[in-house]
């Protein structure tokens, strides 16, 4: 089977769903908070990555072999794509001034990113792809200082009450 039926359910998920839910959304999902100096070359870094974790999907196949790799794969990408699911129906409904804090918000400021994560670590495994591996590390490590700015320009945009639901709720999981 293609890795490509995998980055098509993958992006269905992410942009089908909410458009589907609340297309206004979509334009709050893509927006990408300023990043200050250092983090300009994890954004990049960020961008390249999700460009070659797009070409590795389309480009490997599924090894459908039964392992505990297989297995590993699909309960991570599985559990992955759940985690967007709920994420992004959560994302799409903030709350009156634009904060998402609610649904697994309540646990984590991050979800989408930690699904993000851990569906394409099942991808990865899913292919056997030892590039890609390493290109979902390299992924995730740059998709810390996009959030880094991304908290940042919370700060400034709702003031105490992200710094309050910073107190609360923890970045990641």
């Amino acid at each position: 089977m293609s890795g490509f039926w995998l980055l098509l359910l993958f992006l269905i998920v992410r942009f089908g769903l909410l458009f589907i839910i609340k297309r206004e959304a979509i334009q709050r999902a893509g927006y990408f908070a300023p990043v200050q100096k250092s983090e300009k070359a994890a954004y990049y870094i960020y961008q390249s990555s999700n460009i070659i974790l797009l070409i590795c999907l389309i480009v490997s196949s599924v090894k459908i072999d039964f392992s505990l790799q297989f297995y590993l794969g699909l309960f991570l990408f599985t559990i992955g794509i759940l985690l967007c699911i709920i994420s992004v129906v959560c994302f799409a409904f903030p709350n009156d001034e634009g904060l998402n804090i609610n649904g697994i918000y309540k646990f984590s400021r991050n979800p989408m990113y930690v699904a993000y994560f851990v569906c394409f670590l099942g991808m990865s495994l899913l292919t056997q792809s030892l590039i890609m591996l390493i290109v979902v590390l390299i992924f995730q490590i740059s998709a810390h200082w996009i959030i880094v700015s991304e908290e940042r320009w919370c700060l400034e945009k709702f003031g105490k009450n992200y710094e309050d639901y910073i107190k609360e709720v923890r970045r990641y999981i």
